[in-house]
């Protein structure tokens, strides 16, 4: 008897301990993002805000989950900037596959609106709606590897799928008298969706370039003439006339380690962590190189 009740009590212990530790972890994780957040505040004297989006795993069931700009991300943001004072620096860390035009529009409205000095920071990736909230800082941050994306419209179509809203209006220039009244309402859409977003970029950069290079940029950015996931490298962000710099904190980087990627079963890339010195090259034949 005295045996069954000690493999009973044992199970309820490693229960709770499965329980309690994952969420002892998690607050442990979030305690240290905020020093991070704080050390790069008191670095450059700013308010910094976070916008990182990670494939994360729901509980229990380890179901992957997708992360992308939302309205609850707007609603964050814009908190955040009415809770800094107008001469304060904003500096925003900013990570993302991209996600809601709305969403993402609000956060780039609010930011430019922001009287102080806005610099985001793009460690690796800032695509499509990510894109669009970066063209309404001061300075854009980029690591020389880091990307950026054209933000042009993508519609959801009745199969649950999605289509690019520029091949949309290219395939509606081809004759056919059978085509539905559904495709030509989504074509309808398709072009006040490029308009809309042709306007949000041109309003978000005027202020920074000649009204000629904004309108080329807006077209260039919103028009299809890239696939959606087309990479821009810093060089060509800067041929395009945004703001672009490589003066990345060091904190950044650190803050970025404390995102971690969900758990997968074998890691596919695979490293030792840390920071090698060059090797030393031995002289040859007695001389010093």
């Amino acid at each position: 008897m005295t045996g069954t009740l000690d493999v009973t009590s044992l199970l309820w212990i490693v229960i709770i301990l499965s329980v309690f530790i994952p969420v002892l972890q998690r607050r442990m994780l979030q305690a240290r993002r905020l020093q991070a957040i704080r050390n790069l505040e008191k670095r450059r004297g700013s308010r910094a805000i976070t916008m990182i989006h990670r494939q994360e795993q729901m509980n229990f069931l380890g179901i992957p989950l997708r992360r992308y700009i939302d309205i609850e991300d707007s609603e964050q943001v814009l908190r955040a900037i009415r809770l800094t004072p107008d001469e304060m620096p904003l500096d925003i860390v900013l990570h993302t596959p991209g996600g809601l035009v709305l969403a993402s529009e609000q956060i780039a409205c609010a930011l430019k609106r922001h009287p102080g000095k806005v610099t985001v920071f793009i460690p690796h990736y800032a695509m499509s709606g990510g894109t669009l909230v970066s063209l309404a800082a001061d300075e854009i941050v980029m690591d020389p590897d880091a990307v950026l994306g054209p933000v042009d419209p993508q519609m959801g179509t009745p199969n649950g799928g999605f289509y690019p809203a520029a091949s949309i209006l290219k395939a509606l220039e081809q004759p056919n008298p059978n085509r539905e009244d559904q495709t030509l309402i989504l074509g309808d859409i398709a072009r006040k969706a490029i308009e809309q977003v042709y306007e949000t970029v041109l309003c978000l950069t005027k202020d920074q370039m000649p009204e000629e290079k904004s309108r080329y940029l807006a077209q260039a950015l919103s028009d299809g003439r890239w696939t959606h996931d087309y990479p821009i490298s810093p060089d060509k962000a800067k041929e395009l006339g945004l703001p672009v710099s490589h003066d990345m904190p060091s904190e950044v980087y650190e803050l970025m380690d404390l995102y971690p990627q969900s758990a997968q079963r074998r890691p596919s890339v695979e490293y030792i962590p840390g920071p090698y010195v060059p090797p030393i090259r031995r002289p040859q034949n007695g001389k010093q190189d």
